[in-house]
């Protein structure tokens, strides 16, 4: 679907202070093109989406270094690939950086750029934002820059600097500048991260009302809905709004994946059952969007709906073949957790062992900021999911339970993240020590206090009232 088709030239970039080192008026055309896509989580049919944009710009002008800058980081922040696992990527990063000492005359910003994305391949995620942001203190309407700290502040869980980065330059920006409207939602996902509901839910709406398309405002929206205990508001906006988010594919799974969350909450689960089978696994098989995002989506629903009981049949097993893949990626801790809730659905225990010898081998010699979460809170996280899955309920809720506030460590939402709330209240329930019973309780009394509105609390209560009088 065509949603945008006029394109920035080389006058244009330059009008914006926002110089680029090509002459090709291609080449920036295509540059925005591509900017305009990763931004809108869509793809776009006048150029041929996402990819075939890629690939035009590299032959636009193979020398044009914020072109190489903008793809290395489309394929780096997708998190599906890296330097250690994709040769190709490896050359082309290489390739970039020398774009810096072969004399190609590139402005200051440019240089930044690269060397902040080559910061993010070597591992240092926390590095590579402080140059973008020191970008945007000059550059403050330099999209990319800002798209690239807001992924990755939410893959390292810093959610007050994705919400500030925002808010700085946000009254630099005039309504009338191309991508305008995606700061919207950029902001209200920000504020709704950091409990800030009201002034979200507002950001987003408007948000939505420059652009009903905008995929990230409807997900904002979503996660505000989601969060203040307003399932049937959630249900009754993405169905109704359904015709105007699915235009943005790349997010579409995500925005479903709320939708079954609202009902799971409600205990609804044949609905959320429906909605991965027709929505969400068939994305996932088909490579759709090609994002981890979605692969995140499916295993994350099925464990979910797990915990409450729920018989998911051989689903498991689907997902699995996507996900065993990434078995050895290592690149974000929040994905591994994922990948390997998959292997152990599908009861592939030779999948699991060499998951847990791979992630252990990476805690020894890893470098960079995932290496560090993952030693910190990512290897314990994975082995109280084993152990779970061995019975040994008790070792789950001691390894978890001490480092359930930094779990926010390893990214993703609140929402997202508490699948490992729900999932310690499930193992001090099944625990046989009398005070893991009272940690549950407590758990539960904490998240009702949090969101009054929990039907799925209110169940769960009723079952730590009915299992345990202790």
């Amino acid at each position: 679907m065509s949603l945008h088709t006029h394109w920035r030239d080389c006058q244009a970039w330059r009008d914006e202070d926002l110089t680029l080192s090509t002459t090709s008026n291609e080449a920036a055309k295509l540059y925005d093109a591509l900017l305009t896509q990763f931004v809108g989580w869509y793809d776009e049919s006048s150029v041929g989406g996402v990819n075939k944009t890629m690939e035009s710009l590299q032959k636009s002008d193979p020398n044009f270094v914020m072109g190489q800058v903008l793809c290395n980081g489309v394929e780096l922040l997708g998190t599906g690939s890296s330097i250690h696992t994709n040769p190709d990527l490896k050359m082309s990063i290489d390739r970039m950086c020398q774009c810096l000492s072969n004399g190609s005359k590139v402005t200051q910003r440019e240089h930044d750029h690269v060397n902040a994305v080559k910061l993010w391949a070597d591992g240092y995620t926390n590095e590579a934002c402080d140059v973008w942001d020191n970008i945007l203190v000059d550059h403050p309407t330099d999209m990319l820059a800002l798209k690239f700290t807001q992924d990755s502040y939410f893959y390292l869980g810093f959610q007050s600097k994705m919400r500030d980065s925002v808010a700085r330059v946000l009254p630099r920006w005039k309504p009338y500048q191309p991508l305008y409207n995606y700061l919207m939602g950029m902001y209200s996902f920000g504020l709704v991260e950091t409990n800030f509901y009201a002034e979200a839910e507002k950001v987003s709406k408007k948000g939505l009302e420059l652009n009903p398309r905008d995929a990230w405002s409807t997900h904002a929206l979503a996660h505000v809905l989601e969060m203040t205990g307003r399932q049937n508001e959630g249900i009754s906006f993405l169905s109704t709004t359904l015709q105007d988010w699915t235009t943005c594919d790349m997010l579409a799974c995500h925005n479903f994946w709320h939708w079954a969350i609202y009902h799971i909450e409600k205990g609804e689960y044949q609905a959320a059952l429906d909605i991965f089978d027709n929505r969400v696994d068939q994305r996932v098989k088909k490579h759709t969007s090609g994002g981890m995002l979605d692969i995140m989506d499916a295993t994350s629903l099925l464990y979910r709906l797990q915990l409450e009981g729920v018989d998911v049949g051989d689903r498991w097993n689907d997902v699995h073949n996507v996900c065993k893949s990434h078995s050895s990626d290592h690149i974000l801790a929040f994905n591994d957790v994922h990948v390997l809730m998959a292997s152990l659905g599908a009861k592939k225990s030779e999948t699991t062992e060499k998951f847990i010898t791979s992630i252990q081998q990476y805690v020894k010699n890893g470098i960079g900021q995932n290496s560090q979460v993952t030693s910190k809170v990512g290897l314990a996280l994975c082995q109280a999911f084993v152990a779970y899955d061995n019975g040994q309920y008790t070792e789950a809720v001691n390894l978890l339970n001490p480092i359930r506030y930094q779990v926010v460590t390893i990214g993703g939402s609140n929402a997202q993240r508490d699948v490992f709330n729900l999932f310690l209240i499930s193992a001090a329930l099944k625990s046989t020590h009398k005070d893991h019973h009272r940690l549950a309780r407590s758990l539960l009394l904490e998240r009702k206090a949090l969101k009054e509105n929990a039907p799925m609390t209110d169940r769960l209560m009723a079952r730590v009232m009915s299992l345990h009088t202790d």
